[in-house]
C-alpha cells in the first residue's frame, strides 16, 4: 500500500457518496480520478488488503432477516457439507473456524420464515444439526482505520 491507498482507506470509512457517479465524487475528494479510485479498490481487494467493499444494509429495517449459524462438520465431508451449504442464494457467507462448532455461516432471506426455512433445508440436506443464532440486540461499534 501507498500513501494514496492509504488516503482511499482513511477517506471512504464513514460515507460514500450517493448520487450519479459516486465514485467520481469521492476521487475529487481524494484528489485522484474516478478511473484510478476505481482501479484501486479493485486491486485493494483482489490483494486482501480490502475484505470487501459495498453498502451495508440493515435488512431488518426492510422486513428481511440475517442469521448466523453454526454447524459441527466431520473433516471427512466438510467439502460436501460446504457445496450443500453455499448452493442455497440466502447463504451470503461461509467461514471454517477452529472449533467444535467449524463451519459458522450466514443466512440472508426476505423474511425471517424464509430464513428459518434454509435453515431447516440444510440440516436436513446435510444430516447435521445447525444452530441458528438469530439477532436479539443490534450495538453499533465503528472501527475507523488509520493509515
Amino acid at each position: 500500500m501507498n500513501d494514496v491507498d492509504r488516503r482511499i482507506i482513511a477517506g471512504l470509512q464513514g460515507g460514500f457518496p450517493l448520487g450519479h457517479r459516486p465514485h467520481a465524487e469521492a476521487a475529487l475528494k481524494l484528489g485522484i480520478t474516478e478511473a484510478e479510485l476505481i482501479d484501486r479498490i479493485g486491486r485493494l481487494l483482489e490483494t486482501g488488503v480490502l475484505s470487501r467493499f459495498g453498502p451495508l444494509f440493515n435488512v431488518e429495517a426492510m422486513g428481511g432477516s440475517y442469521v448466523l449459524a453454526a454447524m459441527a462438520v466431520p473433516e471427512d465431508v466438510f467439502e460436501a457439507v460446504t457445496a450443500k451449504v453455499n448452493a442455497h442464494v440466502e447463504v451470503a457467507h461461509n467461514y471454517e473456524r477452529e472449533h467444535l462448532l467449524n463451519m459458522w455461516f450466514v443466512v440472508a432471506a426476505e423474511t425471517a420464515e424464509r430464513a428459518a426455512e434454509v435453515i431447516d433445508a440444510i440440516a436436513h440436506e446435510t444430516g447435521l444439526d445447525v444452530y441458528a443464532m438469530p439477532k436479539l440486540d443490534e450495538y453499533f461499534v465503528e472501527l475507523k482505520l488509520v493509515p
